[in-house]
Formats: structure tokens, C-alpha cells, sequence
């Protein structure tokens, strides 16, 4: 019982030290110290710098590798141009004829549609020209007599205020043109040599362009589908579909946009020239149909073409007649036609149009400038549709 008794008493006992306080007790508060500030480290360059200082050298590096990226994609187009303009023909020849190859061939089987429609609008360019070349025959006696009396009158002229030009000054100029075409007769016969290798050439991108536009007429979904499904991976499928199906739709409703407004224009300049009895009309119409798929520019120079032929063979009234048709139609085709027809195809800015006409022009000549601005809608199109998709 004592060892019962002195037990929890020693136990007790023994649980105590000095100054009262029992073992595993917790005292009546407690305070946590803050732990001592880490010294930072010293600010790098980068972080000395201002905010928008960082912000514009990220966005620049970028650039410039963006910009490596176009120029070596540009330099590889360039080695193989006749190839990048024949596959573009395909594609302009694929978008206009797209549309009745697809109303053939609810009546037709699929490659006879494509037959057609394609031998149907070789024979209407052939046509075409046909009736151009016999109108400029039929019209060349009396357009030679037209065209003698109008270098005179454009002599006499320049021979007025405020021009003022000697008698003899057209004479010298046409002497010196003659003396140097029998100086530099060997380089200008190499130069014709070389045309004719650009005609070789022209033919053969013409060829490739044909074949081309037969396949992409006939299966065009199905070779899309094949490069979808075997050169990309599984992840990036619907993106660069749907990215690839915007650029179709852009540079399809570019292409007959412009047909429309071309075609519109050569009407109504056709109309005008008849109407002031300009010389070769017919030609002059022609011209400012193809002219007119160079935007902002080539319009312009095809009627400056007209104004030239009109004042050489009706004079002043009729010249001073196309430059007022030049002014009318610019309006028509710049605040009616644009608007109204190429706005469900793309929208860019007469400044962007412009910007984009001369670039190209100075890297590709008149391809480049023909080519700009369809390649600038696509890429602008593809951007547009990449910032819709959800993340």
C-alpha cells in the first residue's frame, strides 16, 4: 500500500524541476519573432532598364526572326519563280472556275465537268483575241493615215506655249532614236534573244499552270485532305484546317472581286471610247481589263495608254474627253465597285492596297505587284480567323 501510495506521489514528484514547471505542458503564450529580411540581389542590366525599353527589345528580336523567316521564304519562291507564278495561275484558274465545274458535274461525271469547263474557256480567250487582232487589221490602213496627221498636230503642239519646242527638236530626237538603234544593234538583238527565252518560258509556266488547275479543279479537297493528313501532326490538324479553308475562301472571293470590277471597268471604258471615237477601242478595252488586276495602278496606266492613242488620232478634245472618263472611272471603281463588291472578300485599307502594290512591285517587278495584295488578304484573313479560336 505504501508503494502503492508513495508511487503516483514520487511519479509527481518527478515530473517537476525547478521554478514549477511541469514537463510537457505549454506555457500560457507564445510569440513567433519575424525571420530577418533575405538580402536581394543586385539588379541585373535587364532589370535597370525601363518597362517599355524591355517591352520593344522582346517584341524586336522576334521581329527580326519573323523577318528571316519571309525573306528566306521570299529567296526559295525566287529561285523557283516560274513554278510559285504557274501554281498561281492554277489557283486564280481554279477560283473563277471552281463554280460551273461544280454546276457541270451535277449533269456530268466529274472529269468531263473539268474538261468544259476548262477547253470551254480556252476557246472564249482565244475568241477574244481573235476578234482583237482582226479588229487592229481591219483598222490598220486608216489608223496609219489617223495616226501621221496626229504625231503633226502633236508636233505643232509643242511647237505653242507654254512647251515652245524648235521645228527641228521632234526631227533631232527621232534622228538620235535611229542612230542609236544602228549603234547598238548586237545588244539589242541579244536582248530579243532573251525575250524569246522569256516566251519559252511563259509558254512552259502557261503548260504547268493548265496541269495544275486540271488536278485542282478535279479532286482539289482531296489533295488538301492528303497534306492535312500526312504532313502534319495530329494536334495541329483543325488549326491549320481551318486556317487553310480561310486563306481558300479569301483568295477565291478576291480573285472573282476582281474579275468583276475588271470586267465592269473595261465596259465602261469600252462604252467611252466608242462613244469619242477613239482609235482601236477594242484593244484599249482589252487592255484595261487585264490592267485592271494590278489595283490603284494599272487602271490608271492603261487609260494614260488611251489618252496617248486618242490624242494621236483625234486631238486635243477627244485626249482632254479620256482624261475626264480616266477621273469618272477612278471615282466609280474606288467609291461604288470596291465597296460594294470586294467587301465580303477582304477589307484592307486603300493605304495597306497601296503600301502592298509598290512592295511588290520592288521585289517581283509586275508579278509582285499582281501577287501582293491576294497575299496580303490571305495572311490577314488566316490572322483573323487564329485570334477567333479559343485558346
Amino acid at each position: 500500500m505504501e508503494g502503492d501510495a508513495g508511487g503516483p506521489a514520487a511519479a509527481r514528484a518527478g515530473r517537476r524541476r525547478a521554478g514549477g514547471v511541469v514537463l510537457g505542458s505549454r506555457p500560457a503564450y507564445s510569440v513567433r519573432l519575424p525571420a530577418p529580411p533575405r538580402p536581394e540581389p543586385p539588379a541585373g542590366p535587364a532589370e535597370r532598364t525601363v518597362p517599355w525599353l524591355r517591352v520593344a527589345a522582346a517584341y524586336s528580336w522576334r521581329l527580326i526572326l519573323v523577318g528571316f523567316v519571309v525573306y528566306g521564304v521570299f529567296s526559295v519562291l525566287g529561285s523557283f519563280q516560274l513554278i510559285a507564278v504557274a501554281l498561281f495561275l492554277a489557283l486564280v484558274v481554279t477560283s473563277v472556275l471552281r463554280p460551273p465545274t461544280d454546276l457541270l458535274a451535277r449533269l456530268l461525271p466529274r472529269p468531263l465537268s473539268v474538261a468544259v469547263a476548262l477547253v470551254g474557256s480556252l476557246l472564249l480567250l482565244l475568241a477574244l483575241l481573235a476578234l482583237v487582232g482582226s479588229s487592229v487589221a481591219s483598222e490598220s490602213a486608216q489608223l496609219e493615215g489617223e495616226f501621221r496627221g496626229g504625231v503633226h498636230r502633236i508636233e505643232e503642239w509643242l511647237q505653242q506655249p507654254p512647251f515652245r519646242l524648235g521645228p527641228g527638236a521632234l526631227s533631232a530626237l527621232q534622228h538620235q532614236v535611229a542612230h542609236y538603234v544602228s549603234t547598238h544593234r548586237a545588244s539589242l538583238l541579244s536582248s530579243a534573244v532573251d525575250e524569246l527565252g522569256r516566251v519559252v518560258e511563259l509558254v512552259t509556266g502557261g503548260a504547268l499552270a493548265l496541269f495544275a488547275s486540271v488536278f485542282f479543279l478535279h479532286s482539289g479537297e482531296h489533295l488538301w485532305s492528303w497534306v492535312r493528313d500526312r504532313l502534319l501532326p495530329s494536334g495541329a490538324r483543325p488549326v491549320w484546317d481551318r486556317a487553310g479553308r480561310a486563306a481558300w475562301r479569301t483568295f477565291a472571293g478576291y480573285t472573282r472581286g476582281i474579275i468583276i470590277v475588271a470586267a465592269t471597268n473595261a465596259v465602261l471604258v469600252g462604252v467611252g471610247l466608242l462613244v469619242l471615237r477613239v482609235p482601236l477601242a477594242l484593244p484599249l478595252t482589252l487592255l484595261e481589263f487585264f490592267a485592271a488586276f494590278v489595283p490603284l495602278v494599272g487602271s490608271p496606266v492603261a487609260l494614260g495608254v488611251a489618252t496617248i492613242v486618242a490624242l494621236a488620232g483625234r486631238g486635243p478634245l477627244t485626249a482632254v474627253g479620256v482624261l475626264v472618263l480616266i477621273v469618272v472611272i477612278g471615282q466609280v471603281e474606288g467609291h461604288v465597285l470596291h465597296p460594294l463588291v470586294m467587301s465580303w472578300a477582304v477589307r484592307l485599307h486603300p493605304l495597306v492596297v497601296a503600301v502592298s502594290v509598290i512592295a511588290g512591285s520592288i521585289v517581283a517587278g509586275v508579278i509582285g505587284a499582281v501577287v501582293a495584295v491576294p497575299l496580303v488578304s490571305v495572311v490577314w484573313a488566316v490572322l483573323n480567323v487564329l485570334r477567333a479560336m479559343p485558346p
